[in-house]
């Protein structure tokens, strides 16, 4: 029998005619010329205001209307994170239409699979490359009566064409929608089996914009502001965010190309950022590869010790010894300014969520004066469902529950979600939407724990708890995470149900394999084949199994590991597109390797199988 364990009352009322264009409309009226977002422009960026950022919107929208697009429509809309996707996402909003986000790395079967299972009757798209890919698909779509392509000018055309409908059909599309009406269908990331569609209505947005805006008031309704996206914003975590800005007035810049980001973040000097886990990772450990690399290795690492553990006694409420403020201090000056500048001088707060974080990495930012906090949430919630606040955080966990917002925990466990965030119900799958509710109280299939404060700790996924033959239950995230830490290591997973014992998959970091193997010794331009066999990258992943041994169990510990010759990715069908791991997929695509680490007695010395 489950037990309401934690529930936040709203703390702005709900508004049942209000839909998401109210969100910029409202924005144009109280702050008109306040910058909404800012554009590259050379070297530097060029700010767009709410009341122009509008007006293109409206031209737009005009331009779909003119096309035969109407209210209810669904929009097939698959483009890279920039100015334009947010431009498309309200105009076709104030249109009346429903758009359907295809993420920009998906094949064209997925393309083919959203398109078709939404009812879809357009579809724009960025680029050749994705009309391509579009078209190899085309002939199995057909309900689809346009496709528009950005990048050949079709926006342009669009505008020009609407530029006879009247102000008066845009003000009456954006008013038909209700807050109980569909906003939006997003397909989950399919980690698990065919992407479902999760109708978010306009509600989910609108009350989850207007409580988190207050909830977290800090953060994005102070003066000056701003962020930069570079997550997808087809994902509902970015798309989210976008909206909640327009609704609180925070300027957004986009930076599609993540390995241009740190000279984005330099340039723009955002005051926030949106980011995976797996973000802070690689800013922390390029940063301890090129300490290393200077020399400087010993004093870096000194320094994030020291980050930490005083981090750590700030949230236990302890008094900093002397000596470990003179270090901090002196440490502030030598490391944390210059990580500090390197991502833009003005970030106080990031917003993380898709994973845990692990304290580690949030002591060590928090130091840094980057306040992490942790969120978590899935697409059927709108994205958060919890989240630290800046007046109140508890690192390693996710959080208290958002105003509007309750939790309660199953026997098993299992965290259930209701409030003004849970999506309506799968698109076109009744049984599904059935089979994920109990009333009115979403079942995550995530599994967690609450403490006297509310605050969420999350320990994993229901599906993925490992039961080993001894009938030991091993939650996989609490040794993967602390692995994938480690600056060669990729992704890793643990595996072992129904196993003696507990093993694991790695895979390694191209991008960092080549720094640490040149301060480490070895040889830079080693393939990733060569270095899963190479003794000294093998020491260095045992070490990263051994940490994680000393958090758990002996019956929970890993015993084997094999460092694979290949990279997990989105490209290779392995990784969502917000970079979770398929582990249904991997075990099926590495069985033999997993079969080749039980064919052997446990009491030999870890293998390598690449």
């Amino acid at each position: 029998m489950s037990a309401v364990i934690s529930e936040n009352p709203a703390i702005v009322p709900a508004d049942p005619d209000a839909n998401v264009s109210d969100l910029l409309f409202d924005r144009v009226a109280a702050t008109p010329d306040r910058p909404l977002f800012a554009v590259p422009d050379g070297d530097g960026w060029r700010d767009i205001s709410a009341v122009e950022f509008e007006r293109q919107v409206v031209s737009l929208a005009k331009g779909f209307v003119s096309a035969g697009v109407e209210p209810g429509d669904k929009i097939g809309f698959l483009a890279r994170t920039t100015y334009d996707w947010t431009l498309v996402d309200f105009a076709l909003f104030y249109a009346g239409a429903v758009m359907v986000p295809i993420y920009e790395t998906s094949s064209s079967s997925q393309i083919e699979w959203i398109l078709s299972d939404s009812g879809a009757v357009s579809v724009l798209v960025e680029s050749a490359e994705h009309a391509e890919r579009l078209s190899e698909v085309r002939a199995n779509l057909p309900l689809i009566r346009t496709a528009w392509e950005m990048h050949s000018g079709d926006l342009d055309a669009l505008v020009m064409a609407g530029a006879s409908v009247s102000n008066d059909e845009i003000t009456r599309r954006r008013g038909l929608a209700k807050s109980a009406d569909i906003a939006t269908l997003i397909y989950t990331s399919g980690s698990t089996g065919r992407p479902k569609g999760c109708v978010l209505t306009h509600g989910n947005f609108v009350e989850l914009s207007r409580n988190s805006a207050r909830s977290l008031h800090e953060v994005v309704e102070v003066e000056g502001a701003s962020t930069v996206l570079f997550i997808t914003t087809a994902h509902v975590f970015a798309r989210f965010i976008s909206i909640l800005n327009i609704h609180a007035g925070v300027k957004t810049g986009h930076q599609p190309d993540t390995k241009q980001l740190l000279a984005a973040l330099g340039s723009f000097h955002p005051t926030f950022l949106l980011a995976v886990p797996r973000v802070f990772e690689k800013v922390y450990n390029s940063a301890e590869q090129k300490a290393e690399a200077g020399g400087k290795g010993k004093i870096f690492r000194a320094a994030a010790h020291t980050a930490i553990e005083h981090s750590r006694l700030q949230q236990e409420g302890a008094k900093v010894p002397l000596a470990m403020r003179v270090k901090f201090a002196l440490f502030d000056r030598l490391v944390y300014s210059k990580l500090r500048e390197a991502m833009g001088g003005r970030i106080q707060y990031a917003v993380s969520g898709s994973a845990p974080l692990g304290p580690r990495l949030g002591h060590f930012f928090h130091s840094l004066g980057v306040h992490i906090l942790e969120g978590y949430g899935l697409t059927e919630t709108t994205a958060p469902a919890t989240v630290n606040l800046a007046t109140k955080s508890k690192i390693g966990t996710v959080g208290p529950s958002l105003p509007g917002v309750g939790l309660r925990l199953a026997d098993d466990g299992e965290i259930e979600v209701r409030g003004i965030n849970v999506f309506k119900e799968y698109w076109r799958n009744p049984e599904a939407t059935a089979a994920a509710f109990d009333g009115d109280w979403f079942k995550t299939g995530d599994i967690g724990s609450l403490d006297a404060d509310g605050f969420l700790t999350i320990t994993g996924r229901k599906k993925e708890i490992i039961v080993t033959a001894g009938g030991k239950n091993v939650a996989p995230a609490a040794l993967e995470d602390p692995i994938r830490a480690n600056p060669i290591v990729g992704q890793v997973v643990v595996v072992g149900d129904q196993k003696p014992f507990i093993s694991a998959l790695v895979t390694l970091d191209p991008e960092m394999l080549p720094t640490w193997l040149q301060n480490n010794g070895g040889r830079p331009a080693m393939s990733l084949a060569e270095a899963a066999k190479d003794d000294a990258v093998r020491a260095e992943v045992q070490k990263a199994i051994d940490r994680a041994n000393a958090t758990v169990s002996r019956a929970e510990s890993i015993r084997k590991f094999t460092i694979l010759s290949t990279e997990w990715t989105e490209a290779s069908g392995h990784l969502t597109p917000k970079l979770s791991i398929k582990r249904n997929v991997i075990m099926d695509d590495f069985a033999d390797d997993v079969a080749a680490l039980y064919s052997v007695p446990e009491n030999t010395a870890n293998i390598s199988l690449a």
